[in-house]
């Protein structure tokens, strides 16, 4: 009976080997441990630790029938914890538990390999959550780590130092780099991606959503993320004008806002007013169908794939789930559907029934005391002003009647607080009224000529329709708390400092962490501008600017610069593979010096060294001594005692001798 083959020596692991994996590994990882679920999470940490002690104790592998349970409880975790497993974030999930599952049955360099490819395989995924310049500069410092282990995985006997494998490795990765730059610059682009993408692809991200409840907008303020970055033409309108339109909200359940059946129905007649401001946005991916636009944009200036709804609300053709830019043209001043249907009257005036008992009644009783429409706009908003009502980031919970508890119980809440009570109470007393979400601010960038609105400028407010002037846009946030209207929601967040104030100096910390921070957003707006936004459009201006003006042309530069570059790189590594005697500058002078005495019949002897040489060519030629003594003398300090001397190679190379 044949016994099985025994490895090879080169095959077996190295523990050192083995715990520098583990510790790559977990360094490709980290990013995604916090979104995986927690059970996940602590069985690979737990496989990481197993394998480590097992290494170190010698322990024996788990059995098969272990691995293969382990296995199909990955199977089911998965698909218990995101009911599927393919797509972005389930696929993602289970690619890692079934790379920390395969340390269960590591033994050999064989399976070093193994891992070595999917860790460059998890690498890319990072890239389906975030385009970063931070996470581009964190998958190049694993890939040094990664070619340092597979360099090490090729290595026989003991592993190598870890200086040694991490510098092979860089200097893998920096001669792989001017590669990927051409290639990036040259390789043609095509619209859209080149492979379909899963259906939850894309980087999940805080941001306004399809409804709006107390509480949704409030816990955005929490989040520094970038919504979207503004560049204006000319004119920058004021804080108090930068109202960026988003969803609009006509149905009412009671406690949540949604679209209603409004949102397919065409745009409504709008006259624009006033200078017309033009600009563009640079919209970072959200997943939804809306893009943000200033209240409100022209509708003959529209951006190809993009269109108004009933709402006047901007929709993509699309969901966004990559970062795009549009061009738009807006004007401050406008009249919006002047005349209102009995339908449109009918959905902006309906409510639940009896919902918020208390709001309907002092509604009623305030508009048969009022005259008009923006009489009563104008009475409750002087009610906010005059009142004990507060404008916090921690409101309190709201229950069933969320009107009737905000207005006449806690009066704390944040902007959908108020604009929610206000179209409550203004549908109770028969006037047209809905809710507009979106965002209003944006704060300029000191180091550049844009500006960034963030999550923390998230925001609600009212419009309510009024006889011959249309839709008014009505904020009861600004009776509440104006100077977040006026100065913005990042001044507020920052204690009521605004940029002159950090930039004038006076507060050291405060101004260096401003500047940090808009200098960093600086530099992520040109990354995002220049590398995320190389697009077709893009690349075509920048390679017509170099004379390439077509495909083939772009091929060719492509093929002719990776053949020189590959050419550089070659005579680079054939200079190293010469032994390392031959380039110095001592041992060429000197092999120079006996070519010259070969020619003059004196020729070295074979395992003759340079002193006997010498001796015996001195012997014939007493009257070459003063020549070659001091040269021989030279030679020796420098090629074995180890000195650098430019004196002693201008010695060296100042022998004179006949030339026959």
């Amino acid at each position: 009976m044949a016994s099985e083959r025994a490895p090879a020596l080169h095959e077996f692991l190295p523990t050192a080997t083995l715990l520098r994996l583990l510790g790559v590994l977990l360094l490709v990882l980290l990013p995604h441990l916090p979104r995986l679920p927690l059970w996940e999470s602590g069985l690979v940490a737990a496989v990481l630790v197993w394998r480590a002690l097992a290494a170190r104790r010698s322990w024996r592998m788990p059995p098969t029938w272990l691995k293969a349970l382990l296995t199909i409880a990955a199977f089911i975790g998965v698909q218990a914890s995101y009911g599927r497993v393919s797509g972005q974030n389930a696929g993602v999930a289970l690619l890692v538990i079934m790379l920390a599952l395969k340390l269960t049955e590591m033994k050999a360099r064989r399976d070093v390999m193994v891992m070595v490819f999917m860790l460059y395989f998890l690498l890319f995924t990072h890239f389906l959550f975030s385009q970063e310049l931070w996470t581009a500069a964190f998958l190049i410092a694993c890939a040094v780590a990664i070619t340092g282990l597979l360099i090490e995985a090729h290595h026989p006997g003991s592993a190598l130092p870890p200086r040694i494998s991490l510098r092979l490795g860089g200097a893998m990765v920096a001669q792989a780099l001017p590669l990927m730059v051409l290639f990036f610059v040259l390789f043609p682009r095509v619209p859209g991606p080149l492979w379909g993408l899963p259906s939850d692809s894309g980087a999940a991200r805080s941001g306004l959503s399809d409804s709006l409840s107390p509480g949704d907008i409030s816990s955005l303020i929490q989040s520094d993320e970038v919504a979207f970055r503004v560049r204006f033409d000319g004119e920058v309108p004021p804080m108090r004008q930068r109202y960026w339109r988003g969803p609009v909200f006509n149905q009412f359940d009671g406690r949540r806002w949604e679209a209603g059946y409004q949102i397919a129905s065409r745009p409504q007649p709008v006259t624009l007013r006033g200078p017309a401001l033009d600009y563009e946005v640079v919209l970072e991916a959200h997943r939804m169908p809306w893009l943000f636009a200033l209240d409100l944009p022209d509708p003959r200036a529209l951006p190809a794939d993009a269109r108004l709804n009933g709402l006047q609300q901007l929709l993509a053709a699309k969901v966004v789930r990559e970062r795009m830019s549009y061009r738009l043209r807006s004007h401050v001043e406008y009249t919006l559907q002047p005349e209102l249907s009995e339908g449109w009257r009918r959905t902006t005036l309906q409510l639940p029934p009896d919902s918020n008992p208390r709001t309907r009644d002092m509604a009623q009783r305030w508009a048969a005391e009022t005259p008009d429409a923006a009489a009563l706009v104008e009475r409750l908003l002087r009610h906010f002003r005059t009142q004990e009502f507060f404008y916090t980031l921690t409101p309190p919970e709201l229950g069933r009647h969320t009107a009737d508890e905000f207005l006449f119980d806690t009066r704390r809440g944040f902007c959908e607080h108020y604009a929610s009570s206000f179209v409550v109470f203004m549908r109770a007393a028969g006037i047209p009224a809905r809710v507009v979400t979106g965002y209003q601010g944006g704060e300029p960038n000191v180091y550049g000529d844009y500006y960034v609105v963030r999550q923390s400028d998230a925001h609600a407010w009212a419009e309510v329709w009024m006889p011959a002037r249309g839709w008014v846009r009505v904020d009861p946030t600004a009776a509440v708390a104006p100077e977040r209207i006026e100065r913005g929601m990042q001044e507020q967040l920052r204690g009521n400092v605004g940029i002159g104030e950090l930039m004038a100096g006076g507060l050291s910390w405060t101004r260096l962490k401003y500047q940090l921070e808009a200098r960093w957003e600086w530099i992520n707006a040109q990354w995002n501008g220049l590398v995320l936004g190389y697009g077709q459009e893009l690349q075509q201006d920048f390679l017509r600017r170099l004379g390439l003006i077509d495909v083939r042309s772009m091929i060719l530069a492509l093929v002719v610069g990776v053949s020189l570059l590959l050419g550089l790189i070659g005579v680079w590594e054939l200079r190293k593979a010469l032994p390392a005697s031959a380039r110095e500058p001592a041992l060429r002078r000197w092999r120079r010096l006996q070519a010259r005495l070969q020619r003059l019949g004196h020729v070295p002897a074979p395992g003759e060294g340079p002193r006997d040489f010498i001796q015996r060519v001195i012997a014939a030629r007493p009257d070459w001594r003063a020549e070659l003594e001091p040269a021989l003398q030279a030679y020796l300090r420098l090629r074995y005692a180890g000195e650098d001397d430019p004196a002693l190679l201008r010695t060296l190379s100042a022998v004179r001798l006949p030339r026959r």
